[in-house]
């Protein structure tokens, strides 16, 4: 019987850590909301993280070599497309076909 009561116990402790770690951002995230930090941050960040993408993908693509131009049509062709319409699904959707069609056709090896 002493097994299960430990069993029991390990269950209730695994639940109750659970539901805490579950319900601490909902409970941080309040005064989140009004931190002049976060939202000089949520204005920001977005521009960030996709120029450290950009910079990321294209680090180390051969520029000499002409499959380099795969990535940056796809690029250009993102870029131009969020111009165009500001609507970045569409905008990611077709810079991602761009350069799969590209990669798998005209620059395939």
């Amino acid at each position: 019987m002493p097994d299960a009561r430990y069993a029991v116990a390990a269950v209730l402790v695994a639940a109750a850590v659970t539901w805490a770690l579950r319900a601490l951002p909902f409970a941080a995230l309040a005064p989140l909301r009004e931190s002049g930090t976060v939202q000089y941050l949520s204005t920001r960040m977005p521009a960030g993280v996709m120029l450290i993408l950009i910079v990321y993908c294209l680090r180390d693509l051969p520029l000499t070599q002409p499959r380099a131009l795969a990535p940056v049509a796809a690029l250009a062709v993102t870029v131009g497309l969020h111009l165009w319409r500001r609507n970045a699904l569409l905008s990611i959707l077709g810079g991602t076909a761009v350069h799969v069609i590209l990669a798998s056709t005209v620059f395939a090896h």
